[in-house]
């Protein structure tokens, strides 16, 4: 009986050190404090492309920054980064679209640089502050709204794809290493970001996030959104060796897609890094598809 005793209070207090090492980590992942937060260490200027800092305030009144640098074309590409990233990861990529005319719109999100807020719901209060920027979008004298696309990565990626699915001012889509639902990537995630194996924690973490944030994590999947896309245009992009998302997201997201749809997968490919690891082919294939959709005529 003593042995019985002492192995149900072992077994409590595992227990319930498990599920305060989960609680703990689950607020780590869901809050992003504003001392904790990465910012950009160049701005487009640094590669001789000329911006404007601009603002736009959302409807529950957050004020925003981001990058504007106008189109020569009369057309936009509003880039949204990842999760607890910054705009400054899209350098590179704001000098490829400026070098072809096109403007770039690099925006920010609530609880990410020096923007307010704490908490990031990966999505479900993130789309007032992405249609923020595309009502600013809209009203820029130098844009053809009929010509507004979208880029997003990781997280950013999941998230333009649930706002073009529901605006269809945005009338093509990018994304690059997005996850496909929270429920399909969560055990993955986990591992990244906390070191923990999936089992048991996972579902314990989930649970206090969707605690702390008062959401349904299953409210947050890109597959049920992105049909609904079409017949606009979207490009999935994705590691086969992803290892911060689920590497079945791109064909997850790819199969759920209405068409037109194109998908581009590779191994060896770190998270987001298809601008990195294929520079010359990311830029042929990124222009590409823009060009085409958005510019027609002039493709021979």
């Amino acid at each position: 009986m003593k042995i019985l005793k002492l192995s149900l209070a072992v077994i409590t207090v595992l227990v319930a050190g498990m599920m305060l090492l989960a609680r703990m980590q689950a607020s780590t992942m869901v809050n992003h404090p504003s001392g904790e937060r990465s910012l950009p260490d160049q701005t487009p200027a640094d590669i001789g492309v000329a911006y404007e800092d601009v603002t736009v305030r959302t409807s529950d009144n957050l004020l925003l920054e981001g990058w504007l640098v106008p189109p020569k074309n009369g057309a936009l590409i509003i880039m949204q980064h990842g999760y607890k990233f910054h705009r400054g990861g899209f350098i590179e990529e704001i000098g490829m679209f400026a070098r072809a005319g096109y403007g770039v719109l690099a925006t920010t999100v609530r609880a990410h640089e020096n923007n307010p807020g704490e908490q990031i719901t990966f999505g479900v209060e993130e789309m007032k502050d992405l249609h923020a920027w595309v009502l600013f979008a809209r009203a820029l004298p130098d844009v053809d709204p009929a010509k507004i696309g979208m880029l997003g990565d990781s997280m950013g990626g999941s998230m333009v794809i649930q706002y073009a699915a529901a605006n269809e001012t945005i009338r093509a889509v990018i994304a690059h290493s997005a996850f496909s639902s929270l429920q399909d990537t969560i055990a993955t995630s986990v591992r990244h970001f906390t070191g923990l194996p999936a089992f048991p924690f996972a579902p314990m973490i989930q649970f206090w996030a969707e605690m702390e944030l008062g959401i349904d994590a299953t409210y947050v999947d890109a597959k049920r959104w992105i049909g609904d896309i079409s017949p606009r245009p979207v490009l999935i992009i994705n590691s086969l060796d992803d290892e911060v998302i689920s590497p079945e997201s791109g064909m997850l997201l790819f199969e759920a897609a209405g068409e037109p749809k194109e998908l581009w997968q590779e191994n060896g490919v770190g998270h987001a890094d298809f601008d990195g690891a294929f520079t010359e082919e990311y830029e042929r294939r990124v222009l590409s598809f823009f060009n085409r959709h958005f510019f027609p005529d002039a493709i021979l």
